[in-house]
């Protein structure tokens, strides 16, 4: 089973990247490929230690079940089916609902902390960074977070200054070093590549 993991900052662009990669495949193939967000691995609550000015620290390793990721993107490796958990971004909870993927002949795998952990890095066949500006990351995620997410811009900013900036600084940008491909913010060509070869798996 192929299995590609994609990283970079909040804002990197990396759901338009994999969504890109889906439209160059073709919905024809669609139904042995599967798509996984890290961001459906957030700790049910967020941990309290991580708190910066009294608030949750989303941007720190350790705001994810690392644990249930693992296990799942093994059981993925292998064949098998898994339940995904449903984390609801407006309460900054994670659901009682779960959603099905696999068994599947391919997965994508998105995250701000894709390649952070080494024993995750090694279940990729294939590891890609994406690397752009701050100014770009940040008005991307200005822009989803109030649209998408209900946030106010007082908010935002605050988070980003408090928490994404720095996060970014001391733990993402690092695992940059672990990638196969390092992509900056035209992901066209990088999208072409990547969705030959998983319809050639496919």
């Amino acid at each position: 089973m192929f299995m590609v993991g994609i990283a970079g900052g909040s804002g990197s662009g990396k759901t338009t990247f994999v969504k890109k990669v889906l439209n160059r495949i073709g919905p024809q193939k669609h139904t042995g490929l599967a798509i996984l967000h890290q961001d459906s691995y957030y700790m049910t609550t967020p941990p309290e230690h991580l708190r910066v000015h009294g608030k949750p620290n989303f941007d720190h390793p350790d705001a994810f079940d690392w644990t249930l990721l693992k296990k799942h993107l093994n059981k993925l490796k292998q064949g098998l089916r898994i339940e995904v958990p449903v984390y609801d971004f407006k309460v900054s909870q994670r659901t009682q609902e779960t959603e099905p993927i696999g068994p599947c002949q391919a997965v994508l795998v998105e995250g701000i902390f894709t390649l952070w952990d080494a024993d995750i890095r090694s279940l990729f066949d294939v590891k890609i960074f994406l690397h752009v500006e701050a100014d770009i990351r940040f008005i991307r995620r200005l822009h989803r977070d109030a649209k998408e997410r209900g946030r106010s811009m007082d908010s935002i900013i605050g988070q980003y200054y408090d928490t994404v900036r720095p996060m970014h600084h001391e733990f993402i940008d690092p695992t940059r070093q672990f990638a196969d491909i390092v992509v900056g913010e035209e992901t066209d060509i990088a999208a072409e590549v990547l969705s030959a070869k998983v319809s050639q798996i496919l």
